[in-house]
């Protein structure tokens, strides 16, 4: 395929994903939104990083750099 027919699709492509608005679900941004407050709030059921356990079971993975 010639430069100026890939440049024409990508062109096309480009100005569909430019123009096109999809519908959004708002409900579900609400429900996001709500339980990324809850876990931001410090309820119980939020998790920490420090929390989950490691997958190798190796803390110290980490050397300092040397």
């Amino acid at each position: 395929m010639g430069r100026g027919r890939q440049k024409a699709k990508q062109t096309k492509v480009a100005r569909k994903l430019k123009y096109f608005s999809p519908e959004t679900d708002y409900d579900a941004l609400q429900r996001e939104l709500q339980a990324q407050r809850k876990r931001e709030s410090g309820d119980d059921d939020a998790w920490r990083y420090e929390d989950v356990p490691s997958a190798t079971g190796d803390d110290d993975w980490y050397d300092g750099g040397r």
